[in-house]
């Protein structure tokens, strides 16, 4: 818990062990709180009790560092279908479903690697007069996917990335949509550099 709310710029208070718990006292950046609660009861096992009060104003904190893995992006507009997912899911951790629909631009996981990657999850299987084994041909499982939260999404986004809200749902997106004005917007920041 130590390291989770010093990397979140956390400035520890006070201490105190009790018999069978210890509690301690933090000042954290408001930012710095997003999205801690579930990595909070993840790293405890679910034992972690959490109280926040607002302190007051103080001068911005250092960056908080941000994650070191990529986005999973939408190549097209489409229908995400299951066989097109089970190609996604090889690369990353996925946040939507089987028929979701997605658009270009679309963040749909975290890719396990530091770099953004496009991934085609509109992608069918061809069909073919052959019969295939049911092992082969059944793409209908797939793992858990990983639900995220308003505060999750928040915390998730690099620079370049937004989280948009609708009624309906809550999704993330690149700033820029089309990989080609993305292509040329990076070129650009290398070259000012």
């Amino acid at each position: 818990m130590m390291d989770m709310l010093g990397a979140r710029q956390g400035q520890m208070q006070d201490m105190k062990h009790g018999e069978k718990n210890v509690s301690m006292h933090y000042r954290v950046p408001t930012r710095g709180l997003l999205g801690f609660r579930s990595a909070g009861l993840t790293a405890t096992r679910g034992t972690v009790v959490t109280n926040t009060l607002f302190a007051g104003y103080f001068p911005l904190a250092a960056n908080i560092r941000q994650r070191d893995r990529g986005s999973l992006i939408a190549w097209e507009d489409g229908m995400a279908v299951t066989y097109g997912l089970r190609n996604a899911w090889e690369r990353g951790i996925l946040f939507i479903e089987a028929m979701t629909p997605v658009y270009e631009g679309m963040i749909i996981g975290e890719h396990a690697r530091p770099d953004d990657l496009e991934v085609n999850v509109s992608k069918t299987k061809h069909l073919t007069n052959f019969r295939m084994r049911a092992v082969d041909n059944d793409t209908s499982r797939l793992p858990t996917i990983r639900r995220m939260s308003l505060d999750e999404c928040i915390e998730f986004i690099n620079d370049d990335e937004m989280v948009e809200v609708t009624p309906e749902s809550v999704r993330m997106r690149k700033k820029t949509l089309k990989k080609d004005e993305r292509q040329k917007v990076a070129s650009a920041a290398k070259k000012v550099e």
